[in-house]
């Protein structure tokens, strides 16, 4: 696919990088701020069973999931920029909407409406995928992924601090204003990436030929499961761990601390393998990971299971944990798009519905599992580990740590640091 020279707006590569990861950012803002609020809405509307709160935050997760088909799709054939402001508008709204529900059904039915509305997002993966490829592409990722993260640290203290001052509809009135001025920055700064030339006629033939090749490529439908399952034990933990620190832990008023604390071992990792990813590659690296995720999980479940948890051992395998799954996310995912250049839009799409929709039925599946320990989260966290190196064996046919593909070749876009 030739790579696009864009027009003369386009922004740095400083701010073409904060920007996407902002507008990724919105995604994670409309779960983790939740997460302090969790008990106060349950009591607002009625809500006395704790395992069915963990909803509000999963029909989040399946909007998102379903909402990309729909974006993805728009996005091959309209254009990114568009799409892209279009999303953020209905983000707006659903905000809005979300703050104005009576009832838990209500509630979650605008949930369902928010995150398909956060999916337009996905067009972001399409925008780095128009302009860079292979190990370059896997270093813009990581640098997006590490901005992406300062929302999922901040937000939980964020919105505890909305809840001291203000009800907790407002919650939803700072998702609206994000939108507004993420909205406004990309209206004026980004450019349209997709060239004419490379705009398709959607037609049912097109959607069964790209889905024919994302399911059906080893190295699309293979790395694409296996972020499934990782990303689904991030909801698991995400969902639950109001709960932890309230009935495990007692401590419910440090949840927002430790919760930043952990994340932030994701955003040194992502740092460090955009350092390193273009001189080591994406499978040494990401193999690497992995491993060491299992290993760190198969640790911790021993040690919670015999009774030995304590916030302190949590929170030190949860942030070492998290930061071996920032740099398998960034690394897979870039694996996964790199046979899909011709059909980046829908094929972001569905990799981006798989893994959505998938992840938000393993992470209730792991939740509900929950028996006053932090024993059922790690051995969530031991289990898609193992299953994700069998699929990640299954695509690299048996071979781990290659350090060179064909598709790792480096095509520089026209944004340089």
């Amino acid at each position: 696919m030739r790579l696009l020279t864009p027009p003369r707006t386009v922004p740095g590569f400083r701010e073409f990088v904060a920007l996407i990861a902002f507008l990724g950012a919105l995604q994670a803002l409309g779960i983790d701020a939740m997460l302090p609020a969790l008990p106060t809405i349950g009591h607002a509307l009625g809500i006395t069973d704790e395992t069915r709160l963990q909803w509000i935050i999963a029909t989040y997760i399946a909007g998102m999931g379903a909402g990309q088909l729909f974006w993805g799709i728009l996005a091959d054939r309209y254009g990114r920029r568009p799409i892209m402001l279009i999303g953020l508008a209905l983000y707006l709204l659903a905000s809005a909407l979300s703050a104005l529900a009576q009832t838990e059904l209500t509630l979650l039915a605008c949930r369902f409406l928010h995150g398909a509305a956060s999916a337009s997002a996905v067009v972001c993966r399409s925008i780095v995928r128009d302009l860079y490829s292979g190990r370059r592409m896997a270093r813009v990722m990581s640098l997006t992924f590490i901005v992406f993260l300062v929302v999922p640290v901040l937000a939980p203290s964020v919105g505890q601090l909305i809840l001291v001052w203000l009800p907790w509809r407002w919650l939803f009135g700072s998702f609206a204003l994000a939108a507004a001025l993420t909205l406004a920055w990309a209206a004026l700064r980004l450019p349209e990436t997709l060239h004419p030339e490379y705009r398709l006629t959607i037609t049912a033939g097109h959607i069964l030929h790209s889905t024919r090749v994302v399911i059906t490529d080893p190295l699309s439908i293979y790395h694409t499961l296996a972020m499934t399952l990782l990303f689904g034990w991030l909801i698991a933990y995400v969902a639950s761990v109001q709960q932890i620190f309230a009935d495990v832990f007692h401590r419910p008023e440090l949840m927002p601390a430790m919760f930043a604390l952990c994340a932030s071992g994701m955003g040194v990792a992502s740092w460090l393998n955009a350092r390193l990813v273009e001189r080591l590659g994406m499978r040494v690296i990401g193999h690497g990971a992995l491993l060491a995720f299992i290993a760190i999980t198969a640790v911790h479940w021993a040690l919670a299971r015999a009774g030995y948890e304590t916030m302190a051992s949590f929170v030190i395998f949860q942030g070492v944990s998290l930061a071996c799954l920032g740099m398998c996310s960034g690394n897979f995912g870039t694996i996964a798009m790199e046979p899909l250049a011709a059909i980046a839009g829908i094929g972001a799409a569905l990799q981006g519905f798989i893994s959505s929709v998938g992840a938000a039925l393993i992470g209730a599946l792991i939740g509900a599992r929950f028996d006053g320990t932090t024993a059922p989260l790690a051995l969530g966290g031991l289990l898609v580990g193992v299953a994700s190196l069998l699929l990640v064996l299954v695509a690299e046919r048996g071979r781990l740590f290659r350090p060179h593909h064909a598709g790792e070749i480096i095509e520089a876009g026209p944004l340089h640091p």
